[in-house]
């Protein structure tokens, strides 16, 4: 029987909704009791980690763990939160619950082991967090990062994504950045927020991407099914 997963979710929704197709697409089934059960706290009201991150607004560490007790209580197995900005609160999510979170950041960065250099597509607050770069770097990958002008690119396009505006420009904006990342070095790009694979189309992408959406997805189908997990 597979483990249920107790999905921290709604940052934003859209994205929730797209890890959780993953997961589901990426089950293997017969019929409907072979999917996994998900129990999901979508919740947009967490404050903004983007906000947060740079001292200007509301803590989003409370909610988080709010969320993550009520996951453990309504008898989730262990937690997946598809938003990566959320996981420089990991360290107080993980010592208020007694089960386990997978880290999209730990997953992804495991991901990247066959490159050595990488790039990320990434969100000012999770870039000021460093949770990406830490793990490369450990890896000892050289890291391509965004300037300050292609942060600010990624962050006005993650936000029309968030809006629903799916339309062609953004795809193309968000394919020039990471081709602007090839060009400084980058052998492979991550989409390291989880409202980028909605709008990254690899086709017109000089290089291999590493979604982490797809990452976290499949990473939770393999802890779903096993019949024991390391905390």
């Amino acid at each position: 029987m597979s483990k249920v997963v107790g999905v921290m979710g709604g940052m934003g929704p859209a994205a929730t909704v797209d890890f959780m197709s993953k997961v589901i697409a990426l089950t293997p089934v017969e019929k409907d009791q072979d999917h996994i059960r998900m129990l999901v706290d979508n919740n947009p009201t967490v404050p903004d980690r983007q906000v947060a991150m740079a001292s200007a607004g509301e803590d989003s560490g409370p909610v988080l763990v709010e969320m993550a007790v009520g996951l453990e209580r309504a008898g989730a197995d262990f937690l997946v939160m598809p938003c990566n900005t959320a996981h420089a609160w990991v360290d107080v999510i993980r010592d208020a619950v007694d089960i386990p979170l997978i880290s999209i950041i730990d997953e992804t960065v495991a991901a990247c082991a066959g490159y050595d250099a990488v790039g990320l597509l990434s969100t000012s607050g999770c870039l000021k967090s460093h949770v990406y770069q830490e793990g490369l770097e450990a890896g000892g990958k050289k890291v391509v990062l965004p300037d300050d002008a292609e942060v600010a690119e990624i962050m006005d396009l993650v936000f029309r994504v968030k809006a629903g505006d799916l339309v062609d420009e953004v795809f193309r904006r968000m394919a020039a950045v990471a081709n602007a990342l090839a060009r400084r070095g980058a052998e492979v790009v991550v989409a390291a927020c989880t409202e980028i694979p909605l709008v990254l189309d690899e086709g017109i992408i000089d290089i291999p991407v590493i979604k982490s959406t797809d990452i976290l997805a499949a990473a939770t189908v393999a802890r779903a099914r096993r019949g024991k997990f390391d905390v």
